[in-house]
């Protein structure tokens, strides 16, 4: 079962409960992962979100359209889901759950400077994420964190890929005009 593509394990699914193990196996982490860096939640919140992805998962694996990656859908279902649950907190995002590891990650693709502190950077940086609008942080979080190419970020927040492109370019304005104030 772990070798199946994700598209024949959810076709196995439809027919057989124990086939969609693996699939949440696959995508547990990753998922988990994803919910953390785009909201505020804690271990907890985030762990019961990710339950509540799975169900939804499950519940519409009939409605899931083959064209699209499984990976997309998937994601798609954990950002409104955790959307959701902001919403119903009635709350907005403090901060950025990112380990530096994946900050440095981050850092290497917007080309800051080599010779600052990678720790006071990785501060840096956090504190500018915190302080972006929802939507920059989660496209910079899907383009760079998750490494989701244009037309999975387009699956995944429902936008155009013209959409995604122009969204980005004006998360990494903000994120660089934030940068320049802040240094």
């Amino acid at each position: 079962m772990e070798q199946k593509s994700d598209k024949d394990l959810v076709k196995l699914s439809l027919s057989d409960k124990e086939a969609f193990l693996p699939l949440m196996r696959r995508y547990e982490e990753r998922l988990f992962r994803y919910i953390l860096r785009i909201s505020s939640f804690s271990q907890e919140e985030a762990e019961d979100t990710l339950q509540e992805v799975f169900i939804a998962i499950y519940r519409n694996l009939y409605n899931f359209d083959e064209r699209l990656s499984f990976s997309s859908w998937a994601y798609r279902i954990a950002h409104n889901k955790t959307i959701s649950r902001y919403r119903f907190k009635k709350a907005r995002p403090q901060t950025v759950n990112i380990e530096n590891t994946d900050v440095n990650k981050l850092i290497s693709h917007i080309n800051l400077e080599e010779e600052v502190n990678n720790k006071i950077l990785s501060k840096k940086v956090l504190s500018i994420l915190n302080h972006l609008k929802t939507s920059h942080k989660e496209i910079i979080v899907l383009k760079y964190l998750e490494e989701k190419s244009y037309q999975e970020i387009s699956d995944i927040l429902k936008k155009p890929i013209g959409s995604v492109a122009t969204n980005l370019k004006k998360a990494k304005e903000s994120f660089k005009s934030n940068w320049l104030k802040n240094n």
